[in-house]
């Protein structure tokens, strides 16, 4: 099932169970509890490396001014150098590609809220 919005996509997967799996769908051990996005990313990390990849393509990492005042203005010094030393870390090699330890900040700063991106906006 797919739903589309203006500013993301809904998917409902059903599968069965692979061996290893783990990700956005949860791992499948039966507690949902340790299904949540902290837990997630605390077990497998908060990007898939482009040699794990199952996707063909490569995905563009944007990240707009209005992005960078927005976060200037509403994420606190302390928690962006913070996510910049974690990000920078976290990412490994991944570091230096274009944008991505600054959308990783971006992504810490407000990843739980699914319109940030639209929020930015309004810093034009």
């Amino acid at each position: 099932t797919v739903f589309q919005w203006n500013n993301y996509v809904d998917v409902q997967v059903t599968m069965s169970a692979q061996p290893g799996q783990d990700g956005a769908c949860g791992n499948f051990n039966g507690d949902h509890s340790d299904d949540t996005t902290a837990t997630i990313m605390k077990r497998i990390g908060a990007r898939v490396r482009p040699s794990e990849s199952l996707l063909s393509g490569k995905a563009k990492i944007d990240f707009t001014p209005q992005m960078q005042k927005m976060m200037a203005a509403e994420c606190a010094v302390e928690k962006r150098a913070t996510a910049q030393s974690a990000c920078t870390m976290e990412l490994g090699e991944l570091a230096a590609v274009k944008n991505m330890v600054v959308s990783c900040m971006f992504d810490t700063c407000f990843g739980m809220n699914v319109r940030a991106r639209s929020h930015a906006k309004t810093y034009a």
